[in-house]
């Protein structure tokens, strides 16, 4: 029986045909999942990723609650026009401390994978409250609202403590220091010396224009202005890590 022959008659029989269907889906599943039980991590750690300060979490926390997520995503796909325009691609590493992630399903506007220190803070805080008194052709609706809207400052370390069960290294002391490094980050006459030690390369200061509150705009801005700037890709190779 020739190859040909041999192929007919597993075409033409139903039950040779889903047999060998189901043994070659076996065998393909077998052969990625099984090495997965021998590895601790399948995130490769990458140098510079940490969580996020108490500030930048409540700016998260806002961009997830306005559903920022819906029409701009945060992950920049290996492919060539996407690198030349927003940077290097993703890597996982850079969403392991993200409960949920932020990829996002498509793109109203552009990805914020790499939006952090592109923009002043200046830029950012005009672009919430006016979207198209910069950028005329937006459809983003207004956030000025955020200006207005002090966060509420009770006992902000209850955010780490979640995450920190979840698998975010939150330290004892990043948990008790939790609402003085939030309300620090965003005073520009605050000792920030913490912030600085135990979240590195914070951005700090007033980033609403009104340093006399900390505002969910303040938060928001923090959060975008860290995203993407905490990986050194000048050093990284991708396949030996840091060079």
């Amino acid at each position: 029986m020739g190859l040909m022959d041999g192929h007919a008659l597993i075409e033409r029989n139903a039950t040779l045909l889903l047999v060998g269907s189901l043994l070659i889906v076996t065998i393909g599943g077998i052969v990625e999942i099984a090495p997965l039980f021998y590895l601790d991590n399948t995130i490769e750690k990458v140098e510079g990723m940490r969580p996020y300060s108490p500030l930048e979490l409540a700016g998260r926390n806002v961009y997830v609650r306005e559903g920022c997520y819906l029409c701009h995503s945060q992950m920049i796909r290996p492919f060539r026009d996407e690198v030349e325009r927003y940077g290097h691609y993703s890597l996982a590493a850079e969403s392991m401390y993200d409960h949920p992630f932020q990829w996002g399903s498509k793109r109203t506007g552009p990805d914020l994978a790499r939006v952090g220190d592109r923009y002043s803070n200046e830029w950012h805080v005009q672009h919430l409250a006016d979207p198209r008194s910069v950028v005329p052709e937006s459809v983003m609706p207004s956030y000025a609202f955020l200006k207005d809207s002090p966060i509420e400052v009770k006992d902000f370390s209850t955010h780490l403590v979640a995450n920190a069960r979840v698998g975010v290294p939150y330290s004892d002391d990043m948990i008790a220091s939790a609402n003085a490094d939030l309300r620090a980050q965003a005073d520009p006459a605050a000792d920030t010396s913490g912030v600085e030690a135990r979240y590195l390369k914070a951005k700090l200061g007033d980033f609403d224009g009104n340093p006399q509150q900390v505002t969910e705009m303040d938060a928001l801005v923090a959060y975008l202005q860290m995203l993407g700037t905490l990986v050194d890709f000048k050093n990284y190779d991708e396949a030996a890590g840091y060079r």
